[in-house]
C-alpha cells in the first residue's frame, strides 16, 4: 500500500496549502481494437501513481478539509459471471483494505455520490481540459450541487489543474520508483545484449525486434515502453522509424531504440552496432564522436546544473566532430551559433523519464522570472530521471563525404540525478566500440 498512501497525503497537503478542497482522478478507459477485442489495458499514469490500483472503471477522490484528509476509491463490484470471462476483480471492500483507502464504493454509485462530496468544498482539483467526457461529468456534478443553492449548499468556487500538482510530485522519484526503474533498465539492457548476439547479415529487422520482445516478457516486463525502433542502414537516419521490416546487410550499422516498461515504469535505451560485428573506419569515427558527446553530457548531469547543460555539452563535442569530419565548416562557436550542426543532429539530448517514456514535468524552472532569452531551464535535483541520447544522422548528399553516407548513430542511457552527479540505470549493455565487437564475437 505504500508509497501510494504517502503520495495521496502529499497531494492532500498541497491542496490544503491552497485552502483545501476535493480532487478527482479517473483511470484510463478500456479501448476497443476491433469488434469485441480490446487493446491491452494500461491504467492512467496519474491515477496509478496515487493508487497502485490496476483495474479499469475506477476513480479516486481525495478530500483535504482542515487538518483532515480522506481518500475514497470508486471501483467495479465483484461479479461472478464477468470474472469467469474477464478475470478477477477486487471489489470495493477488498480494494479498500488492500490499497489503503479510507473508503471504497461501487463505481455505479459515483454519479450519486460525487455531488454530495463536492458540496461546500472550497475548490476542485481535476485534469482540466484533458478529456471532454470528464469535463462533461464534472459539469453535471457541479450543476447538481448548484441546484441546491437555495438550500444553502455551495459548489466549489475555484478549480485547479490536478495534473500540474502531480507533475511536480512525479518529477522527483522516490526509492520505490527508482528500484523499479533500475530493474527495468536491467531487463532492457539484457534485451539489447541478446539482440547484439542475434544480429548478423541476412536477418530481418523484425527478427531482431522479436529477440528484444522475448527478453522483455521473459523477464517479467508487462509491455514495451514504446514502439521499438530497429533500423538498419539508412533507416537509422529516420528518427522515429517504425517499419522494422528491412533485410540487414553486411557492412550496415543497426540502430535499436527499444526498452521495456515494468510495473508502470519505463526504461529507454538506444544502441548502435555493426550488423557484421565489425565497425568500418568511417563508422567507428562517427561512433566515437557520439560516444564522447554522451560522456560529456553524463558529466554535465549533476545537481544544480540546468536541464540544457548536458545538451550543450554534447553539442560542443558533436559539432567539433562534424568539423573534423568535414561535414560542416567554420569555427566551433560559429557552427553552434548558426545551428549548422542541426543538419546532422536535430533533436535534444534528453527528456524526463518515469511512468511515461516522455514523462511529465515542466522543463522550465517554476518561480524564476523570464529573461530576454526566455524562462530559465529547470535546475536538476536529486531524484530527477532523464535520458542522455546524443546522435548523428548523415543522409547521403553530394556535399557529404561518401564514406559517411547513410550512417545513423544514437547512444542512449537513463540517468537519475544524485547528490554527487548521476547514476546510469542502463549500464548493463556495452557501448564502447571494442566492447561491442568483443560481445558480437562470442
Amino acid at each position: 500500500m505504500q508509497p501510494y498512501q504517502s503520495r495521496r497525503q502529499q497531494l492532500a497537503d498541497a491542496m490544503r496549502a491552497h485552502g483545501g478542497g476535493i480532487a478527482i482522478a479517473f483511470t484510463a478507459p478500456e479501448v476497443a481494437r476491433n469488434r469485441d477485442s480490446d487493446f491491452p489495458y494500461r491504467w492512467d499514469s496519474y491515477f496509478y501513481y496515487l493508487t497502485g490500483f490496476p483495474e479499469p472503471e475506477a476513480a479516486l477522490v481525495v478530500i483535504a478539509d482542515g487538518e483532515r484528509s480522506e481518500s475514497i476509491l470508486f471501483c467495479r463490484e465483484k461479479h461472478e459471471e464477468r470474472e469467469i470471462w474477464d478475470g478477477y476483480r477486487f471489489g470495493p471492500q477488498l480494494a479498500g483494505e488492500r490499497f489503503g483507502f479510507d473508503r471504497a464504493l461501487s463505481i455505479e454509485a459515483i454519479d450519486e455520490e460525487l455531488p454530495k462530496l463536492l458540496a461546500d468544498r472550497p475548490a476542485l482539483w481535476y485534469a482540466l481540459g484533458s478529456d471532454d467526457r470528464l469535463d462533461a461529468r464534472i459539469h453535471r456534478w457541479l450543476a447538481a450541487v448548484r441546484a441546491q443553492a437555495r438550500a444553502g449548499v455551495a459548489a466549489p468556487a475555484q478549480a485547479f489543474d490536478l495534473h500540474a500538482v502531480l507533475d511536480e510530485m512525479r518529477l522527483i522519484k522516490d526509492e520505490h520508483e527508482l528500484s523499479l526503474m533500475r530493474r527495468a533498465g536491467q531487463i532492457s539492457a539484457a534485451a539489447h545484449v541478446r539482440a547484439m548476439r542475434a544480429t548478423c547479415p541476412g536477418r530481418y529487422e523484425y527478427e531482431i525486434e522479436a529477440e528484444l520482445l522475448h527478453e522483455f516478457r521473459r523477464s517479467g516486463s508487462q509491455f514495451p515502453a514504446y514502439g521499438s525502433i530497429v533500423a538498419g542502414g539508412r533507416n537509422a537516419c529516420v528518427l522515429h522509424y517504425r517499419g522494422n521490416d528491412a533485410r540487414l546487410e553486411d557492412g550496415q550499422l543497426l540502430l535499436i531504440d527499444a526498452a521495456c516498461e515494468l510495473d508502470g515504469y519505463a526504461s529507454d535505451i538506444t544502441r548502435t552496432f555493426p550488423v557484421n560485428g565489425r565497425f568500418s573506419a568511417a563508422q567507428r569515427t562517427l561512433y566515437d564522436i557520439v560516444l564522447a558527446s554522451q560522456q560529456a553530457a553524463i558529466e554535465a548531469t549533476r545537481p544544480g546544473a540546468r536541464f540544457t547543460d548536458p545538451h550543450d555539452a554534447a553539442v560542443r563535442v558533436l559539432a567539433q566532430g562534424m568539423i573534423d569530419c568535414k561535414l560542416v565548416s567554420g569555427t566551433l562557436d560559429a557552427v553552434i551559433e548558426s545551428g549548422a550542426y542541426r543538419r546532422f543532429y536535430m533533436h535534444r539530448t534528453g527528456h524526463w523519464l518515469g511512468m511515461d517514456v516522455h514523462d511529465c514535468g515542466d522543463y522550465r524552472e517554476p518561480g524564476e522570472a523570464a529573461t530576454e532569452a526566455g524562462k530559465p531551464w529547470r535546475i536538476l535535483r536529486p531524484g530527477m530521471v532523464t535520458t542522455i541520447e546524443p546522435g548523428i544522422y548523415v543522409r547521403a548528399a553530394d556535399d557529404v563525404p561518401a564514406a559517411f553516407h547513410d550512417i545513423g548513430i544514437r547512444i542512449e542511457d537513463d540517468a537519475v540525478v544524485t547528490a554527487q552527479g548521476c547514476e546510469i540505470l542502463t549500464g548493463g549493455v556495452p557501448k564502447r566500440a571494442d566492447d561491442i565487437e568483443a560481445l558480437m564475437r562470442e
